[in-house]
């Protein structure tokens, strides 16, 4: 029987039991699509990234064996749309059989979902055999229950898969070190460089432009440096485990304007696109901690495996519980547009000046940044969901809409009215300052909320509680801070929102 697979772009897992045999008779396709490079305004290096990974394994597996074809960007027979090429593939093969992994995004699982039933043969979807968990098991873990809490999750998920378990206790007696990964880097640990693979992009940037695909951010044409190989993804793990893991929890929310990654390990792309599984990083992280167990101590290791473990797979099955609804939702009915210093980013806020420059350099930033810099600023003018929905997922390498949509709507920007986050992660400056040594060199102060001089965080950060009010007042996490503002007085809150209105309004001059 004449089998024809898809493999799509984020699916490019060599460990897959469909690669573990070969097939005269199956057929293999990947594409370069416009649909894919359209549907979103992407940084140049999120194109370039999957452009180049997936090309990598298509030469990886051809010479394995298989059968595999390939649409390039500019291909002359390249229709641009998934719909249009399984069909021409269909045909030009004389196919029999159909088949496709489950996709990880939403859209993508209607559209082949619709295409199937239009086909004439027959069709079977697969599991991609990434994720700890299948689609609906958070569904089904959280069946009845009303706090959707991740805690309760990534402890069942220790259990379940016995990950940093002492027989029925968690390793070190605590299930959480979260409050030992808080710590500001003041330059006290010398920071290793990032793994570099230094590759010459120029080709494939080229054939990009060509295409017409209309892209933002930068790229070093000689220099491009995520893994964009399974042997390349290997390699940034290992050093991983060698030369960061140590100081990994330590730093987790530190900031610091020398140091663009810190500790972090800049694996989420080659997880994203499945060139590492979360399984693999996991069990390299735990032997690499047993066998230095003198040098990393149990939180540096809980840290990760709970953004892994925890985080990761938790953010996957709200995704597939809330959606399609998810993506609209927007409970705080927040509705200003993005100022035009995220798409070039000049602004004198040092803290936002450097995580968005570096998102657009380097089209990462780490959490906190994403979360306390970048989605606190966009939460305290209250920006349309959409509109931070839409940045987050263009800019940003290891963006695919099921984890970046739950950790942008959800986490950041509390559009789903709670069902992520237990209160909106919003600040006032004194945080930023706290973990980040930004606040010192910024042209505003950080301890004033008034004047041309404030931070603007200050006055965003009351104005915002105060808009708000009446929709957080049974919100018990809030209450003190809602204390806080009825106790002002009515002179000083009406100096903070003339404030943060004028700041709001002219987003571009701060």
């Amino acid at each position: 029987m004449r089998k024809l697979r898809l493999i799509l772009g984020d699916q490019l897992n060599l460990q897959h039991s469909w690669f573990q045999h070969i097939d005269e008779n199956t057929i293999y396709v990947l594409a370069e699509m416009r649909q894919e490079t359209d549907y979103a305004k992407h940084n140049i290096q999120k194109v370039v990234g999957f452009f180049l990974s997936m090309r990598n394994f298509y030469t990886t597996i051809k010479k394995l064996g298989h059968q595999v074809t390939y649409f390039h960007i500019n291909d002359t027979n390249n229709p641009q749309d998934l719909e249009k090429i399984i069909f021409l593939c269909i045909e030009k093969y004389k196919i029999e059989k159909f088949e496709y992994q489950l996709p990880d995004e939403y859209r993508l699982d209607e559209q082949l979902k619709s295409i199937c039933s239009r086909l004439k043969i027959h069709c079977e979807v697969f599991d991609s055999e990434h994720f700890y968990t299948t689609r609906n098991e958070l569904t089904d873990f959280f069946k009845g229950k009303k706090l959707l809490l991740m805690e309760n999750f990534y402890r069942n998920m220790r259990k379940k898969h016995y990950v940093l378990m002492d027989d029925s206790a968690p390793l070190g007696n605590q299930w959480n070190f979260d409050a030992d990964n808080r710590k500001k880097y003041k330059g006290e640990v010398p920071v290793p460089s990032e793994k570099n693979f230094h590759t010459d992009v120029s080709e494939v940037v080229s054939q990009i432009k060509k295409a017409g695909i209309l892209t933002f951010g930068n790229v070093d044409l000689q220099n491009f440096s995520w893994p964009t190989s399974r042997e390349q993804c290997l390699v940034v793990l290992e050093y991983f485990c060698k030369n960061l893991l140590k100081h990994f929890g330590d730093y987790e929310d530190a900031m610091h304007t020398d140091e663009k990654f810190l500790f972090h390990s800049r694996l989420s792309f080659a997880m994203n696109t499945k060139m590492l599984s979360p399984k693999e990083v996991i069990q390299c992280i735990i032997y690499h901690f047993h066998e230095n167990e003198t040098e990393i101590s149990i939180s540096q290791v809980e840290g990760f495996v709970r953004q892994i473990l925890g985080w990761r797979e938790y953010i996957r099955g709200i995704y597939w519980k809330e959606m399609p609804n998810y993506a609209k939702i927007n409970v705080l009915n927040n509705t200003n547009k993005l100022p035009q210093f995220f798409w070039n980013g000049k602004t004198k806020m040092n803290c936002l000046s450097h995580a968005i420059n570096q998102s657009l350099d380097d089209a990462y930033a780490h959490h906190i940044q994403r979360l306390m810099i970048i989605g606190n600023f966009t939460l305290l003018t209250q920006i349309h969901p959409d509109e931070v929905d839409a940045w987050y997922l263009g800019v940003y390498i290891d963006a695919i809409e099921w984890v970046e949509m739950p950790n942008t709507r959800g986490m950041s920007q509390y559009a789903d009215g709670g069902i992520i986050a237990t209160k909106p992660y919003v600040s006032s400056g004194s945080y930023i300052n706290k973990m980040s040594n930004n606040c010192s060199k910024c042209y505003y102060n950080v301890k004033e909320k008034f004047g041309d001089k404030a931070c603007p965080f200050n006055s965003l950060y009351w104005n915002f509680l105060d808009d708000k009010k009446e929709y957080f007042k049974g919100n018990q996490r809030m209450g003190m801070m809602l204390n806080l503002l009825h106790k002002m007085s009515p002179e000083e809150l009406y100096k903070i929102k003339v404030k943060a209105n004028e700041i709001i309004n002219n987003m571009d001059s701060y």
